[in-house]
């Protein structure tokens, strides 16, 4: 219970945030009055939908200052991701296309399958066949219950062939006691961001058996998931979201503004800094991803036997209409 209520204010940090985004309405368009200002820019409030986000806000920010847009008034954009996603199915709420206008994808987290520095598992085949052949005896960790760690497993567990229902996962408030948990011997295997397990795995206390993206990761020594048989491609996202009922103009210069700042060489420089990989996609192709993605979601809860069904995703503010 402790670990449901854990996403339930999750949920209600994030929908607090894009709430107050609706009910602020939209910004002003200013003139490029000066020199080198010839065309006009839009002013945006960019905030994140809880802490976690903080980083992601700044960065998105910092490169649409560079940019030329002025930030810190004009038409709200909030920044969030995967998890409140997540929090809102396990507690039959609404989702990110119900509650505000979806902008861009921005960044993600890889996630790494990483194991003790000792453990049995030389690589991921050897762990697998382990996972497919004792899914209740291979005991995993990452972060709470329904969190992006847990999802990846349900997916890695789909992927071979496993019973999802049947996967033993702990949830963890923290990656120490995650890892913790791994060299104790409480877990065979866990899951979680990158930046969490760097130093533990320079230092050989942990070992990487895969990553979670499509494409390897120069610094760690490890295969994709992909590589190793598993079609699942996978990152902890952060997106940019405007108001609920978000007027069409203002739209299109918010997902211009996300475009611009994404690409930019400051944006790339923010995400090496930060160990995050940049997956830009704005506009009507990210509310098509957006969509498929709470499908793909609503799924893997299901087959954790953390909800009971999938609901029929229901597209608001840019769905069906271009807008």
């Amino acid at each position: 219970m402790r670990r449901r209520r854990f996403l339930a204010s999750l949920l209600a940090a994030s929908g607090a945030a894009l709430t107050g985004a609706a009910l602020s309405g939209c910004g002003a368009w200013q003139g490029g009055g000066g020199p080198g200002r010839s065309r006009l820019r839009a002013r945006f409030v960019i905030n994140p939908a809880a802490r976690r986000w903080n980083e992601v806000g700044r960065a998105l920010a910092g490169a649409a200052r560079a940019a030329g847009y002025e930030t810190g008034t004009g038409t709200k954009v909030t920044v969030s991701g995967l998890s409140a996603m997540t929090a809102a199915e396990l507690n039959n709420g609404q989702t990110l296309l119900d509650l505000a206008t979806p902008l861009a994808r921005l960044a993600g987290d890889v996630e790494v399958v990483v194991v003790p520095g000792d453990s049995r598992f030389k690589d991921f085949e050897g762990f697998a066949a382990q996972l497919l052949a004792r899914p209740g005896a291979t005991p995993l960790a990452g972060g709470p219950q329904g969190a992006p760690d847990h999802l990846l497993f349900g997916l890695i567990a789909k992927g071979i062939g496993a019973d999802a229902r049947q996967v033993d996962y702990t949830g963890y408030p923290g990656s120490q006691e995650v890892v913790t948990a791994l060299l104790s011997g409480k877990a065979a295997a866990a899951t979680g961001a990158l930046a969490d397990w760097r130093e533990g795995l320079a230092r050989g206390r942990l070992r990487a058996l895969a990553v979670s993206c499509a494409h390897r990761v120069p610094e760690v020594d490890a295969p994709t998931l992909l590589e190793s048989g598993v079609r699942v491609d996978f990152t902890d996202w952060t997106a940019a979201f405007g108001p609920e009922e978000m007027p069409g103009e203002s739209r299109d210069a918010a997902v211009r503004m996300c475009e611009e700042a994404t690409s930019s060489t400051g944006w790339l420089a923010a995400c090496r800094a930060a160990g995050w990989v940049s997956i830009p996609l704005g506009g009507d192709d990210f509310v098509l991803w957006l969509a498929s993605e709470v499908e793909r979601t609503r799924a893997v809860l299901h087959d954790l036997g953390l909800i009971n069904s999938a609901r029929a995703t229901t597209c608001r503010g840019s769905c069906g209409n271009g807008h």
